[in-house]
């Protein structure tokens, strides 16, 4: 009697609907990168104006830079700085490549030794999902928005800039109550 309660159960159970809109209808599905970008446009300094806490940077208490520089049409060297806890500087050094043949605002960053580039889990994804039409601010997130960076040429942001930032990270999907202002030094 036990088998057929149980057979009747799984039965009513895999005939029950799945919903296909997971998210919800006025959710986001996905994340969606910009359009394109011009790497020799986004190269140079950029400042991070905020981001969402990681475990990567937990100890970068300010003064957090990336400078990018062109490799080849479709490879950046990725250097970043920061303030740490203990008062020292810090610096790692990586690369970027983009993803994909249609936009180069796809990158997969690592900063793993060369000779542990083959391994896919030493590269983290990097997507440029808005960017000011003078690049002079970008927003950066990741697929499974776990991770946020709002980054300015500037180390500072105009009040609007920021807003319109934050708006467009809201509109991707992002929980943008995680922001936490990065401290620069003047």
């Amino acid at each position: 009697m036990k088998k057929l309660l149980l057979g009747i159960a799984l039965f009513a159970v895999a005939l029950m609907p799945v919903s296909a809109e997971p998210l919800g209808k006025d959710k986001i599905k996905e994340v969606k990168p910009v359009a394109s970008i011009d790497l020799n446009r986004y190269t140079g300094k950029w400042y991070e104006i905020a981001r969402f806490p990681n475990w990567f940077q937990k100890h970068c208490v300010g003064n957090v830079v990336a400078e990018y520089q062109l490799l080849t049409e479709d490879k950046l060297k990725v250097i970043n700085r920061c303030d740490k806890d203990d008062g020292k500087a810090e610096e790692e050094i990586g690369v970027a490549k983009t993803v994909g043949s249609t936009t180069k605002a796809k990158l997969k960053v690592s900063f793993s030794a060369a000779w542990m580039s083959w391994l896919p889990m030493v590269w983290g994804d990097y997507w440029i999902i808005a960017l000011a039409s003078d690049y002079s601010h970008a927003v950066v997130g990741v697929p499974g928005r776990k991770y946020l960076w709002i980054l300015s040429r500037e180390k500072t942001m105009k009040a609007e800039d920021y807003e319109k930032a934050v708006a467009q990270a809201a509109a991707q999907g992002f929980d943008v109550s995680k922001l936490v202002i990065t401290k620069q030094a003047d």
